[in-house]
């Protein structure tokens, strides 16, 4: 016989704490940003600006603080994060070479280093099968539902358009970076210093931006519904054998 499956609705309490939740969620994922960007410029400003330093001295300390974090980050979790690795080196690279070569505008293309490396890896593992950001993507389509976890897996497990759209997705994020890389490049060996500084910034917000909805839109979207049909025709299936 069939059987009529009924959704509790969320209790009060329960939704009360999902914006609560969300609103977490968001803090925590601002604040790499606000170490590794805001903190950064805003320091070099300061130094630069209010305390006299030099333009390379005034970078060199800026650039402490997300090296800091990436430190203390290895520490705390006791596991080398390769990404977070990549950073740390490039950031300590750039450093030692703009002292070395007394170039400004070195430590202003390290950053767009820490990009190339980051999107050419993405888009190596895409041509390889195993793109980067999967493990990203994943809980964010699923939502943490076991149903649609179990709808994934049986997708990803099956060449076709949904396999299709994981891969484009990571190489969406690829191209932004690689892209970002080449512009900020350009911008820190023919734009003045000063203006590179947050001029660097809107760059990679705006590679951000493009790859938050391009990616949406070509891989997000439509994995939500296939996995969602998926889903249904998984439940069909279930209704028709009971």
């Amino acid at each position: 016989m069939s059987q009529l499956v009924v959704q509790t609705p969320l209790k009060p309490a329960d939704a009360a704490a999902a914006p609560q939740s969300d609103r977490a969620a968001l803090l925590g994922s601002l604040k790499p940003l606000v170490v590794d960007v805001v903190v950064p410029m805003a320091s070099y400003y300061v130094l630069s600006k209010g305390f006299g330093m030099s333009t390379l001295a005034a970078l060199g300390w800026s650039s402490v603080l997300p090296a800091l974090r990436t430190v203390w980050g290895v520490l705390r979790d006791r596991r080398l994060n390769v990404l977070a690795g990549v950073i740390l080196v490039v950031n300590t690279v750039g450093l030692l070479l703009s002292t070395v070569t007394g170039d400004p505008r070195l430590m202003l293309a390290k950053d767009s280093g820490i990009s190339s490396v980051v999107g050419i890896s993405m888009l190596v593992s895409v041509v390889a099968g195993k793109p980067l950001l999967t493990s990203a993507l994943k809980p964010f389509v699923t939502k943490g539902d076991a149903g649609r976890t179990a709808a994934w897996e049986r997708l990803s497990a099956r060449p076709g358009r949904f396999v299709r759209a994981e891969r484009m997705f990571t190489a969406v994020w690829g191209l932004a970076l690689v892209t970002e890389c080449v512009v900020r490049i350009v911008g820190a060996y023919t734009l003045p210093v000063d203006t590179m500084v947050w001029l660097g910034n809107v760059i990679m917000a705006g590679a951000v931006v493009l790859a938050i909805r391009f990616g949406g839109r070509l891989a997000v979207g439509p994995m939500e519904r296939m996995v969602e049909e998926e889903l249904a025709s998984g439940r069909g299936q279930v209704e028709r054998v009971a």
